[in-house]
């Protein structure tokens, strides 16, 4: 797998009309793997790796960014050099919704996309963007990988140019901000707090309390460093390696959210795979997975302890209080069968 790879923005915009020359926006029809760079060795005759390209909105070392760099070794090794992964971390290629585009586009082959960014494509995927959804970490991966539970949903954008091949476990959230530790909800009035860009999380902000902002996770950082935003909602280990500790120290665990972070293609990417190749890719996705699970355990105790050593002050906060404003969302979005259907069968698993 290649390796912090950092592109010019000539280089990605070279990228882009190469790829739209070969499909349109949202067909989810490209002539090939989207990322179609191939390189074969200097002796004659030797198979062409197809590059498959990763959006990626966070640094190398993230334990999604680990997990994937080594599943893409092993891809390249079990299927004879014929596929391998290139990672484009921090955002190179653009933010998450902007991510989405170029994989319906068929500019790149995958991108990791927060859950709750795919509501906006199908408002069914908010029953993983619910509070409270999951009890654990371990009860997250399984159920949102279950093709019992969720293989019509992942399916359902197949016409969207986009299919979620699997879901990471993505932190569990809780608020931070420059000014004060929250306690309860009536703490945050007043407060401008970034939030991912969807409906349902601007919602659960307002509940909260606060007033939810999208915008990018790369915006961030200044954003609350030149007073247009308060704070963020974000795991430990965003918030630490991303060193907003530095200029919003006060971290209070509401742990309100637990969404999963997806892995999106476009279903031509899959088709051509061919069946063989796309077993070997699911088997080392579900590798990734567990790799991930133990990073990530691993990395939360030292990200703790970095953003302290940077001035951060964690604190616990009244959870009857947080749960109890936000259980009207939780009764609203459970709106039709599929979706409480889905949060039943969720919530079954955990007891």
């Amino acid at each position: 797998m290649r390796r912090n790879k950092v592109v010019s923005i000539a280089a990605t915009l070279g990228v882009a009309a190469l790829a739209l020359t070969a499909c349109s926006a949202g067909t989810g029809t490209v002539d090939k793997p989207a990322g179609g760079e191939t390189s074969a060795s200097s002796g004659g005759g030797a198979a062409a790796t197809t590059m498959l390209k990763l959006a990626f909105n966070q640094p190398e070392n993230h334990p999604q960014y680990k997990a994937l760099d080594e599943m893409g070794d092993r891809l390249k090794e079990r299927t004879d050099g014929a596929y391998d992964i290139e990672i484009f971390p921090n955002e190179t290629l653009g933010a998450q919704r902007e991510t989405i585009e170029l994989v319906q586009a068929g500019t790149i082959d995958m991108a990791f996309v927060a859950g709750s960014l795919l509501e906006n494509f199908n408002s069914d995927f908010v029953v993983f963007n619910l509070p409270f959804a999951f009890d654990s970490q371990e009860h997250q991966s399984e159920v949102t990988n279950d093709p019992e539970i969720v293989g019509d949903l992942y399916k359902s954008l197949d016409d969207q140019g986009i299919r979620v091949v699997s879901a990471f476990h993505g932190g569990i959230r809780s608020v931070y901000n420059s000014k004060k530790p929250i306690n309860t909800p009536e703490d945050l009035a007043g407060m401008k707090i970034r939030v991912i860009e969807s409906d349902t999380n601007l919602e659960m902000m307002r509940l909260m309390g606060g007033t939810g902002t999208p915008m990018g996770q790369g915006e961030v950082y200044t954003a609350i460093q030149s007073g247009v935003i308060d704070g963020g909602e974000n795991n430990q280990l965003i918030y630490a390696n991303l060193k907003h500790a530095e200029i919003a120290p006060y971290y209070s665990y509401t742990r309100h959210l637990m969404f999963p972070d997806f892995i999106i293609t476009n279903p031509a990417v899959l088709e051509a795979m061919g069946p063989e190749v796309e077993e070997i890719f699911n088997e080392e996705m579900a590798e990734a997975r567990v790799a991930e699970a133990k990073y990530w355990k691993a990395d939360v105790e030292t990200a703790m302890a970095a953003a302290e050593a940077a001035g951060a002050k964690f604190n616990e906060v009244d959870s009857k209080a947080f749960a109890d404003a936000l259980a009207p969302l939780i009764e609203s979005k459970l709106s039709n069968d599929v979706v409480r259907d889905i949060h039943a069968k969720v919530r079954a698993a955990a007891k």
